[in-house]
């Protein structure tokens, strides 16, 4: 098994550096042995920083990024009770079927694919439904390129007696974030966008009031193997009695985790924040000259979507960028489907050279 070498600059996973592949291979060690759980604890650590959390339970689920989502919806919420979910695009659709799969009555607040929410839109719909206990909410649109901004937003939450649960599987590590800061109760991602790790597990971190939450529930978990009661006993020792066994821990995985992490904090939350920045900033230039216009109003920087020109092949672009350039970007999804490119600048991959080569492959196929 051999597989090709990719340029990954679709919507993830993301290239991942040599350093992060190299610490993948480390010897394997049991999931209970005092060395890993020294460096599980590191991980948990620098994931605190990276969220900007002093949050006790901030550690990394075992499973990509929708394992977060349900790790979050079926410890918060039971049956019956009513939250309200925030769509316009494929996950805050997939958040609302998540949350109904737990039992609960979701009002859906929606806006058209492409566009982002007001605080005057998510307060009319919490006023709308003073039952509330949960407002979800995605960050990050993957699937349209939507920048959704967050801050403020707890202050609504808040008031309404509502928990915050934020969806940022292609914004941590690559976009402003502040957990303690902007007043998030719980929140996801992914390790494969902007960490650069590879595909495989989910950091996520419960703040307070959501502890309270879990710890106020009338029924059991839905999930044994997501239960928070019982996983924070073996990432936390919480409880007493130290460490419990839950499950065998993806060891590897977290090497790779600890890695990835290590070179984002190396360089830096605000330099890391930049750097996509200039990179999108530089890739949309040069989009624009060949006259390619972006879908969303307020566009990610670590994901860029982009109309598909009138007369071009959708898949037939794409198609020569593999093939010809070794070049992977994405396809549009839902109403979007053949008509949408989306375009990843994620962690190890937002780089001039990168960005360099992906316009000139796309100039030379758009106007061969």
């Amino acid at each position: 098994m051999h597989p090709a070498e990719r340029l990954l600059m679709g919507p993830g996973p993301s290239p991942v550096p040599q350093r992060v592949l190299r610490a993948l291979g480390s010897p394997t060690l049991g999931h209970l042995d005092p060395q890993y759980l020294t460096i599980m604890d590191q991980v948990c650590e620098m994931l605190r920083q990276v969220f900007r959390t002093s949050n006790p339970l901030t550690f990394p689920v075992s499973g990509t990024g929708m394992a977060g989502m349900e790790c979050i919806a079926v410890n918060l919420v039971e049956p019956g009770d009513e939250v309200i979910v925030a769509v316009n695009g494929v996950f805050g659709t997939r958040m609302k079927d998540v949350m109904e799969r737990c039992g609960a009555v979701v009002h859906a607040l929606e806006c058209p694919w492409g566009e982002t929410f007001s605080h005057e839109q998510i307060a009319a719909a919490l006023a709308a439904h003073p039952k509330a206990k949960v407002l979800g909410i995605v960050q990050a649109e993957t699937s349209t390129g939507a920048h959704q901004p967050i801050e403020g937003i707890s202050t609504l939450t808040r008031d309404h007696g509502a928990l915050l649960v934020v969806d940022a599987v292609t914004s941590l590590g690559g976009h402003e974030l502040r957990v303690d800061d902007w007043g998030i109760d719980a929140i996801y991602s992914g390790t494969q966008k902007c960490l650069s790790c590879p595909p495989g597990l989910s950091p996520v971190s419960f703040g307070p009031r959501a502890l309270a939450r879990l710890d106020a529930r009338k029924t059991k978990v839905q999930s044994w193997y997501l239960d928070v009661s019982m996983l924070r006993k073996y990432y936390t020792g919480g409880g007493g009695g130290g460490r419990v066994y839950h499950h065998t821990a993806p060891i590897n995985m977290t090497y790779a985790l600890h890695e990835a992490l290590t070179i984002v904090l190396e360089e830096g939350l605000d330099a890391r924040v930049a750097r996509h920045t200039a990179m999108h900033q530089r890739l949309r230039a040069g989009l624009e000259r060949l006259g390619l216009a972006y879908i969303p109003k307020r566009s990610l920087h670590s994901l860029n979507c982009v109309r598909v020109p009138e007369g071009a092949d959708d898949a037939g672009v794409r198609k020569r960028l593999l093939e010809e350039y070794g070049i992977e970007i994405g396809a549009g999804l839902g109403p979007m489907a053949g008509k949408a490119w989306r375009i990843g600048l994620m962690g190890h991959g937002a780089t001039v050279r990168n960005v360099d080569l992906v316009l000139a492959a796309l100039t030379t196929i758009l106007r061969g």
